[in-house]
């Protein structure tokens, strides 16, 4: 296994300290806000798929499952194909209604076994960030075994997007060590743009920290995910009803709201599964938050990928000196 520097990693626990920089957005706007949408279903774990053992987490048996290796669990996969066959379509027609860009976290194998989602996505002008290859975790392999999967990653989303277009920004969930190293390396080997990373939860705001691989004058922008306004606590039961989720969003839009109001706006993440939010009795929680939210007009509906873009113009990257 190769040796990586893991300077871009390295610890700060100081950060912008109490006076983070201005994150000026369009119109005024005090706090924006993007939708994630998981879309992981067709990519998770299967033996179907040729994994050695189905899926373990992520569904509604609220507990992490034995896995047999070798046999197929149909009652895990049915769940995972109800988000892509049903779900996923009842909460685009929302989000559609209300006129609502989001960031599609993606998971390269689920647009391959259903690219009428990814043509969707594209033509309806949201974001489509990689999800890797498959949803799993991604620690244990070997290098060359991991930059396959990034590979293969690449190829499903340029031929599954009808322009053929390459996510800039990468959100694994279950990295490895070397996974930004990976990235950085397959993208510089490729020609393709790797404008931003998401697997932190540093801060409320984007930060920079030097790039794995470059030279001392790039940087990478680090885009801090959410895992507390995050559908995915149903499944391990911090939420115990609808109201209790939607409750807490509200609350963390009022703070972040607040402070926009104060002179500095920052954006709030809603991470959305759609096997999850999508069914029937969660749509309506979405469906309360987004009327919620539009009640204020000093909202910005923005993807990663607008945010991270705003975020280089006005704070471009600058290296430490020593």
């Amino acid at each position: 296994m190769a040796e990586y520097d893991d300077a871009w990693m390295e610890r700060d626990l100081v950060g912008y300290g109490p006076d983070r920089p201005a994150f000026a957005f369009p119109k005024g706007a005090k706090i924006a806000i993007n939708f994630v949408l998981n879309h992981e279903e067709g990519g998770e774990r299967s033996v179907e798929d040729g994994d050695e053992h189905a899926e373990t987490t992520g569904h509604e048996f609220g507990a992490v499952l034995a896995a047999e290796k070798g046999r197929r669990d149909p009652a895990t996969e049915s769940q995972f194909d109800y988000g892509s066959r049903a779900a996923i379509w009842r909460i685009m027609k929302l989000f559609k209604k209300h006129d609502i860009p989001i960031t599609f976290y993606a998971v390269g194998r689920a647009f391959e076994r259903n690219p009428t989602i990814a043509k969707y996505a594209e033509e309806n002008g949201h974001e489509v960030a990689a999800h890797c290859y498959k949803w799993r975790p991604y620690t244990g392999m070997s290098d060359e075994e991991e930059e396959e999967y990034i590979r293969k990653a690449v190829n499903a989303f340029k031929t599954t997007s009808p322009s053929g277009k390459v996510p800039s920004g990468w959100f694994y969930g279950r990295p490895s060590s070397r996974s930004v190293h990976l990235v950085n390396k397959v993208y510089k080997d490729l020609g393709h743009e790797f404008l931003y990373w998401a697997d932190t939860y540093a801060d409320d705001v984007p930060y920079w920290t030097c790039r794995p691989g470059g030279s001392k004058d790039e940087g990478l922008l680090m885009m801090p995910y959410s895992l507390d306004c995050n559908d995915f606590k149903f499944w391990i039961s911090h939420y115990t009803s609808d109201e209790a989720f939607e409750k807490h969003i509200i609350d963390a839009f009022t703070t972040l709201r607040e402070e926009g109001l104060e002179g500095k706006p920052t954006y709030l993440t809603v991470a959305l599964h759609s096997r999850w939010i999508g069914r029937p009795g969660r749509l309506q929680t979405l469906k309360r938050l987004i009327e919620y939210f539009n009640q204020f007009d000093d909202v910005w509906f923005a993807t990663r990928e607008q945010l991270a873009r705003e975020w280089v113009k006005q704070h471009p990257y600058k290296p430490k000196t020593a």
